[in-house]
C-alpha cells in the first residue's frame, strides 16, 4: 500500500510528465506548420500531393530569355533544365537576381505550371547553385 506522500509524487511527476509530452507536441506541430518545403519545377509537374495555394518554395535556375519586367510585375520561367514553372512577382528583387542565376522563390502554386511568388530569395553569390540542381546537371553531363 502506498503512502500518501508517495501518492502524492507519482501524481506530481504523472502531471509534469504529461505536461512535457503535451508542449512537445504543441511545439514540434507548429514547427511543421511553419516549414516551407523546397520544390524544383520537377518535383511539381510529377508530384500529385501538391495542394494549389499552399505556401512553398520553387527554386531552379531563371531561364536566359525569360525575364520580362513591366510597370507592376516581374515574370520569368525557373527551369531545373527538364521542366520549368512560370513565376510572377510584384516588389522588388535582390540585386544577384539574373537570367541564368540560380533563385528561389516563396509563394503560392496556382496550378503546375504557374507559380505566384510573394517573396525572391538570391542571398547568394553568383557561383552558387543549389545542391539538388548540381546533381541534376552531373547527371546529366555524363
Amino acid at each position: 500500500m502506498l503512502t500518501k506522500k508517495v501518492k502524492r509524487r507519482v501524481t506530481f511527476l504523472s502531471l509534469l510528465l504529461l505536461t512535457f509530452v503535451i508542449s512537445v507536441f504543441f511545439i514540434l506541430k507548429s514547427l511543421t506548420n511553419n516549414i516551407l518545403y523546397f520544390k524544383s519545377p520537377t518535383d511539381i509537374k510529377l508530384s500529385k500531393e501538391i495542394r494549389k495555394n499552399k505556401k512553398i518554395r520553387i527554386g531552379g535556375m531563371v531561364k536566359k530569355n525569360s525575364l520580362s519586367i513591366n510597370n507592376e510585375e516581374i515574370q520569368f520561367i525557373v527551369t531545373d533544365f527538364k521542366n520549368e514553372v512560370i513565376v510572377i512577382y510584384s516588389g522588388t528583387v535582390p540585386n544577384l537576381f539574373l537570367e541564368g542565376k540560380g533563385v528561389v522563390a516563396e509563394g503560392v502554386l496556382k496550378d503546375k505550371n504557374f507559380f505566384v511568388a510573394d517573396r525572391i530569395l538570391a542571398k547568394h553569390d553568383e557561383q552558387y547553385m543549389p545542391p539538388e540542381l548540381k546533381g541534376i546537371l552531373n547527371k546529366d553531363a555524363k
